[in-house]
């Protein structure tokens, strides 16, 4: 039998009072996490489209693909990967909210695997702004956006777990410059965009390792920013050549100081072709790219930016650092060959 006669008693004590349901504003009840989420889903879910490659109507022979994309300008210019596209010859973009629309492409550049796409006869789409993905930190909140599994408009957040990866795809070329993160991905995920708290897409999503959980990896926004304008004026990638692969990585304080550099990063030379520029100009595994052509080098991602077209056939200096010490060489880049862009990247 309840005893309520505790209840009845004036002891001096103040009894609990009821809370009225609609006192506390449910917008005080998320957390800044939260909030960061919900705004950059607001604000750049509606510039995610899905892309779908094949047929409209499927047989069993003809099977399309699925994908991801962003629409980076409000007259249809939309960002994916490479693999996405493939070589296929009809090409949908599916918005959030349903509205179909043929795509063609306009370049592709399977070194880093993206695609620019070109959405028909659209004007004044919601679209999305590329980032600065050298303003990225380790453990820094992102959202990635896209259609996993073909669920639609799915939304996931993690951090950046990683900078400077290097990836090889399933063709057997390298990505270099790689994000990785942990917002969880999947296969449909290719081709939509990581985006920063700022609303800032800051790396497109190109891949996961199978089997594994929270290791994904996104093209980085500055590289996409380069593709881009790559494609746009001569419709690929036409890039110099000197033969090696590389990764970014740290200049030890004590290397920079005695070489006299601010050099926080440079681009360390992992492997040398032989008998390409850079193995004739003797270069070495190793070898850590501060400058080049008068352009300070932070890593790979400025190394592949500043052998464009224009540096094809010329004589540059470049300065590195070779155990511990600066070193200046003279390289001769050549005009990269599509044989040669399976295997290495700069």
């Amino acid at each position: 039998m309840l005893d309520l006669t505790a209840s009845d008693r004036d002891d001096g004590r103040t009894s609990a009072q009821p809370v009225e349901s609609g006192s506390i504003n449910d917008q005080t009840l998320l957390d800044a996490y939260s909030n960061a989420v919900i705004g950059v889903t607001e604000r750049v879910g509606s510039a995610v489209v899905r892309v779908e490659t094949g047929p409209l109507v499927r047989t069993a022979r003809e099977r399309g693909g699925l994908g991801s994309g962003i629409v980076i300008s409000p007259d249809g210019l939309v960002l994916t990967n490479s693999h996405v596209v493939g070589s296929a010859k009809e090409i949908r973009l599916r918005d959030i909210e349903g509205v179909v629309t043929e795509a063609r492409v306009l370049g592709v550049d399977p070194d880093t695997d993206l695609a620019l796409l070109r959405a028909s006869g659209a004007r004044d789409l919601h679209y999305a702004s590329l980032g600065n993905s050298k303003s990225l930190r380790r453990g820094q909140l992102v959202v990635a956006i896209g259609n996993p599994l073909g669920f639609e408009s799915t939304v996931t957040a993690g951090v950046v777990s990683a900078l400077g990866r290097s990836i090889r795809s399933v063709s057997g070329r390298t990505i270099e410059d790689v994000i990785q993160t942990d917002a969880a991905l999947n296969p449909g995920n290719s081709g939509g965009p990581l985006v920063s708290s700022t609303s800032e897409v800051i790396g497109i999503n190109t891949a996961i390792i199978s089997g594994a959980q929270g290791i994904c990896f996104a093209v980085a926004s500055n590289t996409a920013q380069f593709v881009l304008a790559e494609i746009i004026r001569h419709g690929y990638v036409r890039r110099a050549y000197i033969g090696v692969a590389g990764q970014t990585a740290p200049v030890p304080r004590r290397h920079a100081v005695n070489a006299g550099v601010e050099n926080k990063m440079g681009a360390l030379l992992a492997q040398i072709e032989p008998d390409g520029p850079a193995a004739q100009a003797g270069l070495l595994p190793g070898d850590v790219v501060i400058r080049l052509d008068g352009v300070e080098i932070n890593g790979v991602d400025d190394l592949i930016r500043v052998l464009d077209r224009d540096r094809i056939g010329r004589t540059l200096s470049m300065d590195v650092l070779r155990l511990g010490r600066l070193r200046a060489i003279e390289i001769h880049p050549v005009e990269r060959k599509p044989a040669a862009r399976a295997a290495m990247v700069p």
